[in-house]
C-alpha cells in the first residue's frame, strides 16, 4: 500500500506540480486551503503532509499544530518563499519534520519525503512491536485479590469491547482512572484516551476546553483550537470529577452524547465525532439530582453501566499486597536499593483506616523508602498519622491521642465521619492552615477538602 500524502498549497502551479511529480510513489491528495486540508485529515489516514507556510489568511503552522493532535499525527513538512533560520527553528518547535525553501527542487523534495516515508513505516513497526510486547489485558497496573475487585476486573473486562457509556464512582483515591484506562486499552479502540479533570476548570474554560474554539471566539482566542472531544476522536474521553460541571455544560454535553457531534465555539459547523465517554465522580450523583444540581438525562446517558470502586478500609486484604507492590516500584525510583516492612510497619498498614484510599497508600509507603535508613522500612518511617490504633489516629508511637491533639473528644461510639474530620484536621495542623499542601498530603484534591471544611464550617472554623 502506497503511503497516503496531502499536499496543501493555494498557488495552483505548485500544487499541480508537486502531484504530477509525486502520484507514482504516493496516494496524493490535494487541498487548496487549510479548511480543505482539515477535511482531508479527518477522512483520510494521512502519513505524510506537505504543506505552505501561508496560505491565504491562515498558516500553515495551525494546520500542522491541528495535525499534531490527531490520534495518528502524520509526518509534516513545511514550505515558504519566505526562508529564514527563525521560521524554520519556529516550524520545528510546532513539530515539522523538515523545512523547505520555495522555489522547490522536486529531487530534493522526492529524497525528503522518501527519507520521511521510511521514519514513518519504522514509527508505524515500532508501535505495532510495543503494542505486542505490552501486558496483555490492560489490567496490569491494578491489583486486589479481593472478592470485591476481582468482580470488577470481570467486568471491566465484559464491559470494554462494547460502546457503552460507563460511569465510575468511589472516594477520592480509589483508583478511578486506573479504570478508566482499562476500559480503553482492552476496548480495541484505535484512537487516543483523553482525560480531563472537570474540577480543575472554571465553568468559562470548561466549554473551549471540551469542544474547542474557532480564532476570534473570544478575547485571547488568537487562533483556532481543537477541544478534547475532537482529540479524542476514535478513542475514549475520561471526564474526571463529572459532578462538578455547572449546569449549561450539562446540557452541551448531553447534547453530544445524543448527536455524537460538537460545535467549537465561535463556529457553526457540526463536527461528527466518534467517542466512547467514560466518567468518574467521588460524590452521588443521585442525591445531585435529586437536589436539582445535576440533570438526570445526563446522569442516565452517563451511567448506562456503573462501576463502583470500594474504598481500600472495605478490602483491607488488598493494603498488604498493593503496599509491597507500591514498595519496589518506589525504591526503583528513589534508588533506595531492595527494602522490606517489618512485621510491626505491616500491621500498622493493616490496621488503618486509609481514608485516601489507595493514592493515600502509595503516598505512605513512599513516605516510608525514603525515611528509612535500612533495608527494613520499620513503624517510625511511616508517616505519624499510621501509628498502631484500629482508627490509625494515635499521634506517634506509643502516644495515645487525646482530647489536646484534636478539638474534639473521642465520642462514645466512633464513627467513619468523626474519623475523617479528625485526620483532615491533623493533617491542616501540620500544614499550618495550607489547604493544598494539606489536600496532598490526604491523598485528595484542593476542591473536595474545600467541600468537606464547608460542609462541617464549625468544626474547622480556625481554618476557614
Amino acid at each position: 500500500m502506497r503511503p497516503v500524502l496531502l499536499i496543501v498549497d493555494d498557488e495552483k502551479p505548485t500544487r499541480t506540480a508537486l502531484c504530477a511529480a509525486l502520484e507514482d510513489h504516493y496516494e496524493v491528495f490535494p487541498a487548496a486551503s487549510a479548511a480543505a486540508a482539515r477535511e482531508i485529515l479527518r477522512s483520510e489516514p494521512v502519513d505524510l503532509l506537505l504543506t505552505d507556510w501561508r496560505l491565504g489568511g491562515e498558516s500553515g503552522m495551525d494546520l500542522i499544530d491541528d495535525a499534531q493532535r490527531l490520534p495518528k499525527p502524520p509526518l509534516c513538512i513545511m514550505m515558504t518563499a519566505y526562508g529564514s533560520a527563525d521560521t524554520a527553528a519556529e516550524a520545528k518547535r510546532h513539530g515539522a519534520y523538515y523545512f523547505l525553501t520555495k522555489p522547490l527542487n522536486l529531487d530534493e523534495v522526492e529524497l525528503l519525503l522518501s527519507r520521511a516515508s521510511h521514519t514513518r513505516s519504522l514509527e508505524t513497526a515500532n508501535r505495532e512491536l510495543t503494542q505486542r510486547l505490552e501486558p496483555v489485558g490492560g489490567l496490569d497496573r491494578m491489583l486486589g485479590n479481593s472478592q470485591a475487585m476481582q468482580g470488577i476486573f470481570n467486568s471491566i473486562r465484559r464491559v470494554a469491547p462494547t460502546k457503552a457509556s460507563v460511569l465510575i464512582s468511589g472516594e477520592t483515591g480509589t483508583g478511578k482512572e486506573l479504570v478508566a484506562r482499562a476500559l480503553h486499552t482492552l476496548s480495541g479502540r484505535r484512537g487516543k484516551f483523553v482525560p480531563v479533570n472537570c474540577a480543575a476548570l472554571s465553568p468559562q474554560l470548561m466549554e473551549s476546553e471540551l469542544f474547542g474554539h474557532e480564532k476570534g471566539a473570544f478575547t485571547g482566542a488568537l487562533q483556532r483550537r481543537i477541544g478534547r472531544f475532537e482529540e479524542a476522536d476514535g478513542g475514549t474521553l475520561f471526564l474526571d470529577e463529572i459532578g462538578e460541571i455547572d449546569p449549561a455544560t450539562q446540557v452541551k454535553l448531553l447534547r453530544v452524547l445524543a448527536e455524537h457531534s460538537i460545535q467549537r465555539v465561535g463556529g457553526n459547523a457540526e463536527i461528527a465525532v466518534d467517542v466512547r465517554i467514560v466518567a468518574a465522580t467521588n460524590r452521588r450523583l443521585e442525591e445531585m439530582v435529586r437536589e436539582g444540581s445535576f440533570r438526570q438525562d445526563l446522569y442516565q446517558r452517563l451511567r448506562v453501566i456503573e462501576l463502583h470502586l470500594p474504598p481500600l478500609r472495605e478490602r483491607a486484604g488488598d493494603v498488604v499486597l498493593m503496599a509491597d507492590a507500591f514498595l519496589h516500584e518506589l525504591c526503583r525510583e528513589n534508588r533506595k536499593g531492595d527494602k522490606r516492612f517489618s512485621r510491626e510497619a505491616l500491621e500498622c498498614l493493616r490496621r488503618y483506616s486509609w481514608p485516601g484510599n489507595v493514592r493515600q497508600l502509595r503516598t505512605a509507603v513512599e513516605h516510608g523508602v525514603v525515611m528509612s535508613e535500612g533495608s527494613v522500612v520499620t513503624p517510625a518511617d511511616l508517616p505519624p498519622e499510621l501509628s498502631a490504633t484500629p482508627t490509625g489516629l494515635e499521634g506517634g508511637a506509643g502516644q495515645t491521642a487525646t482530647q489536646s491533639d484534636f478539638s474534639l473528644a473521642s465520642p462514645p461510639t466512633l464513627n467513619l465521619k468523626w474519623v475523617e474530620r479528625q485526620v483532615i484536621l491533623r493533617a491542616l495542623k501540620q500544614t499550618d492552615g495550607n489547604r493544598t499542601t494539606a489536600a496532598e498530603l490526604l491523598g485528595i484534591n484542593r476542591r473536595t477538602l474545600q467541600r468537606k471544611l464547608a460542609e462541617a464550617s464549625d468544626f474547622f472554623s480556625d481554618y476557614i
